[in-house]
């Protein structure tokens, strides 16, 4: 919900000004408002502000510095530095930058408080600014906050049954239709490497497939599918604490393809939308699949399951030929694969692995114009001997210490159909530490980047 964005016609100024444009915005001012300004010591740093007083003493204007770029997370900065009230920006900027300005505030306010016995604090409001585009900032902004609170739900709450809760609750409010393939029907409808990963966790947690429909059945078809391992212990390849410890995060994936569609279909972008979520809990029991088991997959290809912490490309497998058999003009999956990912990139960069060239320069691009970046590492095809099995048509891990994340993209790619423009999304889903605007917690990477794409790619309501 957009809280902190509001209409108002009694707000208090809010001046936002560069470093150059400091001196000539206190040119046209009174003499005692520049020398207020000079004495209080500001210079329009990034973040910083200054109260001006008027008459009698009371407040002015605001002014907040945007420093000497324009990152567009600085306005973030404000709500916690400001006291309450509403405020409205001036002077007014370009769309872009006023659309920016309203979607950083209300990110700056986003909290996880759920769990908590005291609600959150009371931020100041922000006046829309002029020109913003107030349809895509509500949908970015709950877009983006269903995907944190996903992700920042704890694995005993946010389990496969609750998971496929929040795609149905999604679907109504949207006019979706979902359905749900739960334990033993995965069997009898041929998702054999999603049962085989899930099916330790036992019922009431049993694995499941979640398949969201939405839009027009003539229309270009866009097929999103995410990594729901709602908890991963790593199986019997047991995680380590320390590893096992931020695996509610797991279903990030999925977070962010139900995040995406939110957009889509907010926007009412004319796409035929279908949502596939492979939905398990990686557990152990005496029902686990094991180190060196064959499993067998929708596609007909067996897997020798050299490790069963690589438990996310086993379920995508599945998830992903179901996706193909639709032909999908354009098919992106989103999960939390590999820490080889992370060493390569950081926490902030999602990889990106795409068989299209022209896609990867699309989704590259869209990156840097929405401050949304991803890096492209690359399909490199000799790698794939590294996944040959001597018992199996191939495993699921490389012997090797090397590639991880490469491998893992090869393995997907064995499970999409030749000539299907196909993305794969290797993320963090999560912030180690607070930064305006991006609290430690989940998070959604690459979603306005991807968005972006879409509306290039398939245009807008008609």
């Amino acid at each position: 919900m957009v809280d902190y964005v509001v209409d108002a016609a009694d707000a208090a100024d809010l001046v936002t000004l560069r470093k150059a444009e400091l001196d000539g915005w206190l040119a046209a001012q009174p003499a005692a408002t520049r020398s207020w300004v000079k004495a209080s010591g500001f210079s329009a740093e990034a973040g910083a502000v200054c109260a001006v007083p008027g008459k009698g003493g009371a407040l002015a204007l605001m002014l907040a510095g945007l420093g000497d770029d324009d990152d567009p997370w600085t306005i973030a900065q404000l709500p916690g530095k400001l006291p309450p009230g509403t405020w409205r920006l001036s002077p007014a900027r370009d769309p872009k930058a006023a659309t920016w300005a309203a979607l950083s505030w209300l990110l700056a306010t986003y909290s996880f408080d759920r769990y908590k016995a005291k609600g959150g604090r009371a931020w100041p409001a922000l006046v829309w600014p002029e020109g913003a585009d107030r349809a895509y900032v509500e949908a970015a902004f709950d877009a983006i906050a269903l995907v944190r609170d996903l992700i920042n739900t704890p694995a005993a709450d946010m389990g496969p049954p609750q998971l496929a809760a929040a795609a149905e609750a999604l679907a109504a409010k949207h006019g979706a239709g979902v359905r749900v393939i739960v334990g033993e029907g995965l069997l009898a409808e041929n998702y054999p490497a999603i049962h085989a990963v899930g099916r330790a966790a036992g019922h009431p947690r049993q694995p499941r497939l979640i398949d969201l429909v939405w839009g027009d059945e003539r229309a270009p078809r866009l097929t999103l599918v995410g990594k729901g391992v709602c908890f991963d212990s790593g199986g019997l390849d047991l995680k380590a604490s320390a590893a096992m410890k931020l695996m509610k995060k797991d279903m990030g994936g999925a977070a962010h393809a139900l995040g995406l569609a939110a957009m889509v279909m907010a926007a009412k972008l004319p796409v035929r939308l279908r949502v596939l979520i492979p939905a398990v809990e990686n557990a152990v029991s005496g029902d686990a699949m094991r180190p060196l088991d064959v499993l067998q997959t929708r596609k007909g290809m067996s897997v020798e399951v050299g490790n069963t912490d690589a438990e996310g490309r086993l379920i995508l497998a599945d998830a992903l030929w179901e996706a193909g058999r639709d032909k999908p003009d354009l098919l992106l999956d989103f999960a939390t694969l590999t820490g080889a990912a992370r060493t390569a990139l950081g926490t902030d960069l999602p990889a990106l692995f795409c068989n299209n060239d022209l896609l990867a320069g699309d989704i590259l691009r869209a990156g840097e114009a929405e401050s949304d970046p991803l890096w492209r590492l690359p399909l490199f095809k000799p790698y794939r001997r590294m996944l040959d099995s001597k018992v199996a048509d191939i495993a699921n891990v490389s012997d090797s210490p090397h590639a991880g994340a490469i491998t893992a993209a090869l393995f997907l790619q064995e499970f999409v159909p030749a000539g299907i423009p196909w993305a794969h999304l290797d993320l963090m889903a999560w912030n180690p530490s607070t930064r305006p605007g991006r609290p430690e917690g989940g998070e959604a990477m690459a979603l306005r980047a991807l968005f972006s794409v879409a509306v290039q790619r398939f245009g807008t309501k008609t």
